[in-house]
């Protein structure tokens, strides 16, 4: 197995290549994956049933740094750590967190650490595509990302008979890559657009043309019914079915109870100030609203983590936030029994440097890095208190146990009933694995048993 020992390879001083982590063939991957597969079939959980019903994302757009909120390294020095010298005990034994997490500490009960994600690429567009869609990139196939793969076998697939999309993003598209891939723009997410937080919510797309009411808007439908009706008979073309599909579905969302998911202003004031009167902390409540209206895939993206300069002064607005938005979610899931069905992940494109760039221009600043970093998984089947993998003294390399991306997004389709060995269905007939460790292909720390 690739020992990875820094952001540059240790024994050569090259930056490590798509090469390093890829071997064609190689039985020490098959066999480790095949074995974990194996002792899933063992224990009657391969795909049979589905423990999850929902994925909850949490997507920290730009690169969050692992050594300031979830793998803290007091012991680093200075250099490292900043002013973050003091980490806190959680409420579960022997497992410390960033001290400006103090409203996650009493959720780690609920929640797993994993302290050695690992893909080794620092750039922004292919890191987002590497753990969006849990794959290399290749120059023959442009995977879907996980959300758009949840769609499709969850939703289309699966009989999803609800009136909202299966894939919504909160509250814009990922951007850098196409979520979609070559699945079709039919799986792309819907984002709601807006902010959750403003005083109306007012999702795009799902909302009456301006100054025109209910009545107005069920009139203009029953009308344009007749016309097509009329078409129709005219002409039989199966265009005209697609586009009163489309036409009925959109007038649900506007005239419908499906709107009600997205009306924040029927939650309980207090329930919204525990979440925080905030972007993310109202977008996570409108995760459990959407979660309960039975929507297979959400994906919340809060930016700001790309923090080259000024990063210890960025951490102070933007920890809090995610402490206190996280913690009100997984609290709330938890205590409506949603927890046990919904998987909640929280992670970004890569880590940050751990030794802080002191010098100028950066004077203070951690740059791209994805040699090592942290993730956060709960829920749907993911067990909480566990701390997966760990990373040397300084955060700087995998010390045992790493995880790449598509040891995590196997584990989440087992998980959510989808076969990771299984195949996408490829416009031009390719094949199309749903997760590259069924090509025993790639460099695998294997299935997430461990806390599944």
């Amino acid at each position: 197995m690739l020992n990875i020992q820094s952001q540059e390879n240790s024994v050569t001083n090259k930056p490590i290549t798509r090469r390093d982590f890829i071997r064609v063939g190689s039985l020490g991957a098959v066999g480790l994956t095949l074995a974990d597969w194996f002792q899933l079939q063992a224990l009657g959980q391969t795909t049979t049933e589905a423990k999850a019903k929902s994925v909850i994302q949490i997507w920290l757009a730009g690169g969050p740094t692992h050594i300031d909120m979830f793998d803290p390294k007091p012991q680093a020095g200075e250099d490292y750590c900043g002013p973050y010298k003091k980490p806190i005990a959680t409420n579960v034994s022997g497992i410390q967190i960033c001290q400006m997490f103090p409203l996650l500490a009493k959720q780690a009960d609920k929640y797993s650490l994993i302290r050695s994600m690992t893909h080794g690429n620092r750039a922004h567009e292919t890191a987002t595509y590497i753990m969006q869609t849990g794959t290399m990139p290749s120059g023959d196939l442009v995977y879907p990302s996980i959300g758009a793969v949840v769609a499709l076998k969850k939703g289309y697939e699966g009989g999803y008979q609800g009136s909202l999309p299966p894939y919504i993003s909160v509250t814009r598209p990922l951007g850098r890559f196409s979520e979609a891939g070559f699945l079709g723009t039919q799986y792309k997410p819907f984002a709601t657009g807006g902010d959750p937080n403003g005083k109306v919510f007012s999702v795009q797309g799902i909302v009456a043309p301006r100054g025109m009411k209910a009545p107005q808007l069920e009139k203009r439908r029953s009308l344009l019914k007749s016309i097509d009706t009329l078409a129709k008979r005219m002409d039989k073309n199966k265009e005209f079915e697609k586009m009163d599909s489309f036409q009925e579905k959109a007038y649900n969302l506007i005239l419908g109870d499906a709107k009600k998911a997205f009306d924040l202003s029927l939650e309980p004031d207090d329930l919204r100030e525990r979440y925080g009167r905030t972007r993310f902390g109202q977008g996570c409540l409108l995760a459990r609203r959407l979660v309960e209206n039975g929507v297979p895939f959400i994906t919340i993206i809060e930016g700001g983590w790309d923090t080259h300069k000024k990063h210890f002064e960025r951490m102070e607005k933007l920890l809090p936030v995610i402490d206190q938005g996280l913690a009100a979610l997984l609290e709330d899931l938890s205590q409506r029994g949603l927890l046990d069905s919904t998987i909640v992940t929280c992670f970004g494109e890569f880590g940050r440097t751990p030794k802080i760039v002191k010098e100028a221009p950066w004077n203070g600043g951690r740059h791209h890095f994805a040699a090592v970093f942290a993730a956060l998984v709960a829920g749907g089947g993911f067990k909480g208190g566990t701390v997966v993998g760990s990373s040397d003294a300084k955060g700087e390399t995998v010390r045992d146990r790493p995880v790449y991306p598509w040891d995590l997004s196997a584990s989440m389709y087992q998980l959510l009933g989808i076969d990771p060995m299984g195949k996408l269905p490829h416009p031009n007939g390719c094949v199309a694995n749903v997760s590259p460790i069924a090509s025993g292909q790639v460099e695998s720390g294997g299935l997430l048993t461990e806390i599944m």
